[in-house]
């Protein structure tokens, strides 16, 4: 009875046009009715407790970091590395658009972002050159959800709260998923720009690639920065935040000076409502949370996952099947907020690594954020491409079945997240 309290709240709330962080509130609240037990002060209490906690620091500080990145002209040099690199072959940009997204995606953290960031600097140069607009920013959307797997991931970070697994795991478990991500893009990519991409008659310079990496080499030098510290010990997540900010100020102040400091207060401004957004969504989601631990919502779900609780892969099938059919309908953090507590009973009952499933269930909700209706990552690429948002669902799919193939090759095979996490950590 509780769960079906629980869905039919949480999706009549929603049902309404209630944002989702008043959803889960008043979901939490519909609960507590249920089971007789209103109380505001543990209301309350659950709201501050949701953000008190220290990873969730990191999330500011890499919200700025990536504004401050964009405004500092780090992502402009990025791209033009890029494109020294690859633009000479058939399909080039196309190339240039994955090397990017995976360069920007382990400084951004954000898939919305990434996205954002990537078709502005290069929907305009696919479109001069002549490359299919619906196609070009479909691969930069899939390229976009590659941030929240690759570290700095602002979803690791709530993810690993919510769960009480180690952040700094997840972030090294993530990388090698992240670069099959990429590689999965390029192979596609490759198939389709034999067909689809324009004949280049652009030759490789030499010269050209090295203006470039010295010219960028402050901008390549923030991800291994921000890596390399957290593998050695050096700083925490919520310190490689930090010191990516200072990072991006000092270099976009100074050394690129494409940042000023008048621009200073508007670039917080922009990182503190989207901070606010994600942390106000934590704070009611851990009232959900709390209250769906007291009803024994995980013990119900458990039994009715009970025939799959002794094979471990066919459990992570079906659970990664709930994930997709989810997040068609809800965004990345909701999604990760509402079933996090729900299913992480049912992982450690299972025996399943928390750092692996962590991994798939990040990923599988960033492949969501391909997905129509909701597809926030489809809205940003199609909004800043200048085209219509049916075009960039058909431009996308092969992108979207190599992502989903790659997400259920890891089900398969749990050793290809797990051996390589080894290695970086």
């Amino acid at each position: 009875m509780t769960i079906t309290i629980f869905m039919l709240s949480l999706l009549g709330f929603m049902a309404l046009g209630m944002p989702i962080a008043f959803a889960l509130l008043s979901c939490g609240v519909a609960l507590m009715v249920h089971m007789d037990s209103f109380d505001t002060q543990i209301l309350a209490q659950n709201l501050l407790e949701g953000v008190n906690n220290y990873p969730l620091m990191a999330v500011p500080f890499f919200m700025l970091a990536g504004e401050l990145m964009n405004a500092g002209g780090l992502s402009g040099r990025i791209v033009r590395v890029a494109e020294a690199m690859v633009g000479h072959v058939r399909g080039g940009l196309g190339y240039a658009a994955i090397i990017t997204a995976l360069i920007i995606a382990s400084i951004s953290g954000s898939a919305v972002a990434d996205t954002a960031a990537v078709a502005a600097m290069m929907m305009p140069m696919m479109r001069k050159a002549g490359y299919n607009v619906a196609r070009s920013a479909g691969l930069i959307a899939a390229g976009g959800i590659i941030a929240p797997i690759i570290p700095p991931s602002i979803a690791f970070v709530v993810f690993g709260v919510a769960a009480q697994v180690s952040v700094t795991k997840l972030f090294l478990a993530g990388i090698f998923p992240g670069l099959m991500m990429g590689m999965a893009l390029g192979l596609t990519w490759w198939m389709i720009a034999k067909k689809e991409a324009p004949v280049i008659t652009q030759k490789f310079e030499l010269e050209r690639l090295l203006k470039a990496l010295l010219d960028g080499v402050w901008a390549l030098i923030l991800p291994i920065v921000i890596i390399g510290g957290m593998k050695f010990g050096v700083f925490t997540p919520t310190e490689a935040a930090v010191v990516s900010v200072m990072y991006s100020l000092v270099v976009g102040l100074f050394i690129y000076r494409g940042l000023r400091l008048p621009d200073l207060p508007a670039l917080m401004l922009a990182a503190a409502k989207t901070s606010s957004t994600i942390m106000f969504l934590v704070a009611t989601a851990m009232v959900s949370a709390y209250l769906i631990t007291i009803a024994s919502i995980p013990a119900q779900v458990a039994d009715l996952l009970q025939p799959f609780m002794d094979n471990k892969i066919l459990l992570m099938f079906v659970m990664m099947l709930v994930v997709i059919v989810v997040g068609t309908a809800l965004d990345l953090m909701p999604t990760v907020l509402i079933l996090t507590p729900i299913m992480m009973p049912i992982v450690k009952q299972a025996g399943i690594d928390p750092v692996y499933f962590g991994v798939m269930f990040i990923m599988n909700n960033a492949i969501g954020l391909l997905t129509p209706p909701v597809g926030t990552v489809l809205n940003v690429a199609a909004g800043v491409a200048k085209t219509s948002l049916d075009s960039v669902i058909r431009g996308v799919w092969p992108f979207l079945l190599a992502q989903t193939i790659l997400l259920f090759l890891f089900v398969l095979f749990p050793q290809l997240v797990m051996v390589p996490a080894g290695w970086f950590r």
